[in-house]
């Protein structure tokens, strides 16, 4: 057992969004023992285009149990309804109490603005609930409050408006790039079936031509944060090693959070 494990706590808005946005980074940290756990704040019940409701709901918990074990980390599904999200005291207090009985050293979210309203939720009940976590235990008083405030960083987004992402942290994933796609093809409902219901690419019916076809698919988000940033991922890794990196993930730090210094990025991202 490794007794300077982490606690890593990411939120999504929908099973899968921690996989898409965060699956190498998580495959790469239960690699070294450190504890995942990833939380979907809705239960994804309207998210494909045919199934909806308690059917979907429990299949898509059940794909992200999947995807969470291969990944080597614990999945929580809530059973807030998907497309319907908002951030309230409600939603606030699910995520004070998983952050104070998890204890997180560090806290992953969406940044409060995205295409999807659930994304922009999500990220907006997070940075409200920091403070909280922390300096206010009469809210949700049955769980001690933190003791410290984790640092938090937000996942990848190229949304420019109010202001393009900035990538305090590069990782790269290429030596876990494929344990990412298996976790994604765990979710079917949408990484085929949806994928493929709204492409000219129709997914094959054969499972291992349905996996070279579902990472052609996703291969252009794969590189694109590499690309995009070359010369963070120099920086961090050195000029040989980051030139080759071809697979990424990045994340921005949050200033809700505890500031991120040189030594707690060696520290909470123990990758390079």
């Amino acid at each position: 057992m490794n007794s300077d494990a982490l606690n890593i706590l990411i939120f999504g808005a929908h099973p899968d969004d921690s996989e898409w946005y965060a699956g190498g980074v998580v495959a790469l940290y239960g690699r070294q023992g450190h504890h995942v756990r990833m939380v979907s704040l809705t239960n994804g019940d309207a998210g494909h285009y045919e199934m909806s409701g308690d059917p979907l709901a429990r299949r898509r918990r059940k794909e992200a149990a999947a995807a969470g074990a291969c990944l080597g980390a614990e999945y929580i599904v809530l059973h807030n309804h998907d497309g319907a999200l908002f951030p309230t005291l409600q939603v606030r207090k699910q995520v004070i109490r998983i952050m104070r009985e998890f204890r997180p050293d560090l806290v992953m979210t969406h940044r409060p603005w995205d295409y999807h309203p659930d994304h922009r939720a999500v990220g907006q009940v997070v940075q409200d609930a920091m403070v909280q976590v922390v300096y206010v235990p009469s809210v949700v008083p049955d769980v001690p409050a933190l003791q410290a405030m984790p640092v938090v960083v937000y996942l990848w987004d190229e949304f420019k408006k109010p202001y393009p992402f900035i990538p305090d942290v590069v990782v790269g994933i290429d030596d876990v790039v494929e344990k990412k796609i298996d976790a994604l093809q765990c979710h079917a409902s949408q990484m085929v079936e949806g994928w493929s219901h709204y492409s000219q690419d129709k997914a094959p019916e054969d499972l291992a031509a349905r996996r070279f076809w579902l990472r052609r698919q996703i291969e252009p988000h794969l590189t694109r944060c590499a690309d995009l940033y070359r010369d963070r991922l120099t920086e961090l890794y050195g000029e040989e090693r980051g030139a080759r990196i071809k697979y990424a993930e990045a994340f921005e730090v949050c200033e809700y959070g505890a500031p991120l210094s040189d030594d707690s990025r060696k520290r909470l991202f123990p990758f390079f």
